[in-house]
Parts: C-alpha cells; structure tokens; sequence
C-alpha cells in the first residue's frame, strides 16, 4: 500500500474526529447556556409565586352587616328594588376570555363528538335500516289505503246504481 493514502485516511479521520469534538463542545456550550436561562426564569418565577402570594394572604375585607342580614323575597322586580342596586362586580377581560375560550373548546368537543358519533358506521347503518323499514310501511300504507278507498268508492257505485235502478 502506498504511504500517500494512509497519511490521506488519516487526515480525513482527524478532521471527521475535530468536527466532532467542536460540535459536541458547541452542544454542551448550549445546553449549558439553556440552563441557566431556565434557572434565571425559574428564580423569576419564583419571586412572582412569592408576591402574589404575599398579596393574597392579606387580610380579607370583614362582611358588612348589610350582607348578612337574611332576605326574605316577596316580589321580584319591585320598585324599591331598582332603586337600591348595587353596582356590579365587572370581570377583567383575561378571565372574560378564558371563560369564552372554554366555553367554546366545550361547545366545540361536544360537537365532534356528537358528529363523529353520528357518522360512525353503526348509526349510518342503523339510519339506513329504519329508513328502508318506514319506506316499507309507508308502501303498505298506501296500498291498504288505496285498497280501502277502491272498495268504497266501488260500494258507492253499486249503491248509487242500484238507488238509480229501484228510482225508474
């Protein structure tokens, strides 16, 4: 074998094996940056958790007696009652849009799944079986009633001639 292609194999194996390293210490540098990134958001977090925290453990407003007090209705929409209202507590809109948002992911699974259950195999099946059975009576019905039309109008006609025989 000549000497010119092992040096060749070799380089190729060195640079194949430099190329390596470098990524592997690229790779590490990265995770490593992501990392602390991750625990400088974690601490950050953390210090929010504990504000808001600090912020709702504060003593909560006491009751007024005026809320206490028991309530016995007797008419409802009363004019003493427009006049005592209370303002109402408003919704801020993140919640009001969660709220909206999760009324119509609700909406929105109950649908499929009432569509996916609707089109399955068996209900279609089923649909086309009581289709063909109600197309089936309603034939019958017709005929019978076709039938019992033909006999009356038939019983009419021998009743009108023999009226218009026992007449002359």
């Amino acid at each position: 074998m000549q000497a010119w292609t092992v040096v060749v194999a070799l380089l190729v194996l060195l640079t194949l094996a430099g190329a390596f390293l470098v990524t592997v210490v690229r790779g590490r540098r990265r995770a490593a940056g992501d990392r602390a990134t991750a625990r400088a958001e974690t601490a950050a977090l953390r210090a929010r958790l504990d504000a808001l925290e600090r912020r709702t453990s504060a003593p909560v407003a006491t009751v007024t007696s005026d809320d206490e007090r028991d309530y016995v209705i007797t008419r409802i929409g009363s004019e003493d009652e427009q006049t005592e209202r209370r303002p109402v507590s408003r919704v801020d809109a993140p919640l009001f849009a969660d709220l909206v948002l999760r009324e119509s992911v609700v909406q929105a699974a109950s649908l499929a799944a009432g569509l996916r259950r609707a089109l399955a195999p068996e209900t279609r099946n089923r649909i086309r079986f009581e289709m063909r059975r109600e197309v089936k009576r309603a034939r019958k019905q017709r005929r019978t009633d076709l039938r019992d039309a033909r006999r009356d109008w038939e019983a009419r006609q021998r009743a009108g001639a023999f009226d218009e025989g026992s007449a002359a």
